[in-house]
C-alpha cells in the first residue's frame, strides 16, 4: 500500500468512526530501521523490546519489522530514511547526525555533561524534548527518548595511556562530542559505524576504539585486539538512544496510539538503563578475571585538559546559529543546577558509601 493511501485511510477512518485506532484495512508491517547488529546487547535488543511494547500495548494495530544496520539502510543512513519513508521508524543515537545537525549530539552525550537521571530532567522537565522536536522537524522526523547505556568507559587501547603524551597522534574511534574533545587534545578521531569497530581495532586500522560499557562490549570482543580498558568515559556520561518516527505519519497517527508510542520509549529507557547497569558490573568481571583485561583510569593531566576541552567545544557550538545556542543554553542551564544539587546529595553520599 502506497504511503499517502495509507495516511489517508488511517485519517478517513478515524473521523469515520470517532473511536481512535487504525482501521483493519489500513493495517501494515511498518518498517524500523536501526543502526545496530542484530540482537547485540544494549542497543540491539532493546530495539526489538521497544518494538514488540508498541505492537503489544497497540493491540497488533501497529506491527513493526526491524531491519538491523545494513539491511534496509546503513547505520548511519537511519535518520534519512525515516525523514524520507524509506523506513517509518529509527532506533539510533543522535549524535551520529552531528555532521549535518551540530545540535544533535545533545541528546545522545556531552563530554562532562549530564548523567542518564539528569538527561531525564532535561527532556522530560525543562524543555529538551521541544527543543528536540523543533532541531528534527525541518528534516520531517519527530524523536524521543527510548534508551540507555548509561556511563559508558573510555574505551579499549592497544598501550598504555600514561600521560597526556600518549594521547598525540593516537586513532581513536570515538564519535560525537567526545570525538571533538579527544581531536582537541591531539587524537585522530575516527568515526566508525558499530559493526566496523572491532574489524578495525583488530586490523590495527586504529589504535583504541570506544563504544558502551563492558556488557556490550564484552559481546563485541574488542578485549581480544586491545588489552587495556579505560574509564571514565567522560566523553559520554549518558548513552541515550533514540526512537524516530517520520513525522508526517506521526502527524497522522491518532491520539491513543500517539500515546502508546510515548509510554512504550519512556518504559523502554527505564528498562534498558537498569538492565545496563545490572549487567555491566557482571560483564566486567568476566572481562577481568576470564580473559585478563587490564582497567585503568585516564591519567589526571588527561581529564583536565579534555575538561576544558569540553567546556571549549560547547562554547563553539553557542556561536553556530540560533538553535543550536538555544539548545546549549538549556542543555547548560539543567547540568548547574543539577551539579548544584549533587554537592549537597548525591557526591557527599557516594563518598560516605564507598569510604
Amino acid at each position: 500500500m502506497e504511503r499517502r493511501h495509507f495516511l489517508q485511510g488511517a485519517g478517513a477512518g478515524v473521523a469515520a468512526t470517532l473511536t481512535p485506532g487504525i482501521s483493519r484495512a489500513d493495517q501494515r508491517e511498518f518498517r524500523l530501521a536501526m543502526s545496530w547488529i542484530k540482537n547485540s546487547p544494549g542497543a540491539g535488543t532493546t530495539a526489538e523490546r521497544l518494538a514488540r511494547r508498541i505492537e503489544t500495548l497497540s493491540a497488533g494495530q501497529i506491527k513493526i519489522k526491524i531491519f538491523a544496520a545494513g539491511e534496509l539502510v546503513g547505520p548511519f543512513g537511519v535518520f534519512d530514511a525515516v525523514g524520507a519513508g524509506t523506513a517509518d521508524f529509527g532506533h539510533s543515537a543522535s549524535f551520529f547526525w552531528q555532521g549535518r545537525i551540530r545540535a544533535s549530539a545533545f541528546f545522545t552525550a556531552v563530554p562532562f555533561g549530564l548523567t542518564p537521571q539528569e538527561h531525564m530532567v532535561w527532556i522530560y522537565h525543562n524543555g529538551g524534548q521541544q527543543l528536540w522536536d523543533e532541531l528534527y522537524a525541518p528534516f520531517n522526523v519527530k524523536p524521543f527518548l527510548a534508551s540507555n547505556t548509561s556511563i559508558g568507559m573510555g574505551g579499549w587501547f592497544k598501550k598504555k595511556i600514561n600521560s597526556i603524551e600518549d594521547i598525540a597522534g593516537l586513532r581513536y574511534r570515538v564519535p560525537g562530542l567526545g570525538g571533538e574533545v579527544f581531536r582537541r587534545i591531539g587524537a585522530v578521531t575516527v568515526t566508525l559505524p558499530p559493526p566496523d569497530i572491532g574489524p578495525a581495532l583488530h586490523s590495527g586500522a586504529v589504535d583504541a576504539a570506544e563504544w558502551l560499557g563492558p556488557w556490550s562490549d564484552l559481546a563485541m570482543g574488542f578485549y581480544k585486539s586491545a588489552p587495556y580498558y579505560y574509564g571514565p568515559g567522560f566523553h559520554e556520561p549518558n548513552g541515550a538512544g533514540e526512537f524516530i518516527v517520520n513525522r508526517e505519519l506521526w502527524q497522522s497517527l491518532p491520539d491513543n496510539l500517539k500515546q502508546i508510542i510515548d509510554t512504550a520509549c519512556i518504559a523502554e529507557h527505564a528498562y534498558s538503563l537498569t538492565e545496563i547497569d545490572k549487567s555491566n558490573p557482571e560483564a566486567l568481571h568476566k572481562l577481568i578475571a576470564t580473559h585478563g583485561t587490564q582497567v585503568y583510569q585516564f591519567p589526571d593531566d588527561v581529564m583536565s585538559a579534555a575538561k576544558k576541552a569540553a567546556d571549549e567545544v560547547l562554547d563553539d557550538l553557542a556561536q553556530h546559529d540560533e538553535i543550536t545556542n538555544r539548545i546549549t543554553r538549556s542543555f547548560r542551564e539543567t547540568k548547574d543546577t543539577q551539579i548544584e544539587w549533587s554537592r549537597v546529595s548525591s557526591l557527599p553520599f557516594l563518598r560516605a558509601r564507598s569510604a
